[in-house]
């Protein structure tokens, strides 16, 4: 629904929508320049909100790339210690601690 209505007694009417306990509520605002000014405010303020969520969206974009760069840094530096650990003649006890094997020279 478009916010200029348009009466049976003639002129175009501005009015402003907005949420109240999960109803929506339709607020008379009038007409003339006043209308047009608040009209003009309203949509600003729409647009302010919209840049608002595209730059929140941005960021969050960026940190999800780099959420996955740390945790595939964290998965190679795993499997590199798990690697430098067998190589040192170590093994893994009960998927717990790295021991020394035994009876081995």
């Amino acid at each position: 629904m478009s916010p200029w209505e348009k009466r049976e007694r003639g002129g175009t009417y501005y009015t402003r929508s907005r949420k109240e306990d999960g109803r929506v509520i339709r607020e008379y605002v009038g007409r003339g320049p006043l209308a047009e000014l608040a009209a003009e405010t309203d949509a600003l303020e729409r647009l302010q909100r919209q840049e608002e969520a595209k730059a929140w969206r941005q960021e969050r974009e960026t940190l999800e790339v780099l959420d996955q760069t740390i945790e595939d840094l964290y998965e190679a530096a795993e499997v590199l210690a798990r690697a430098t650990l067998l190589a040192a003649g170590l093994h893994q006890h009960n998927r717990g601690q790295w021991r020394k094997r035994r009876g081995r020279k």
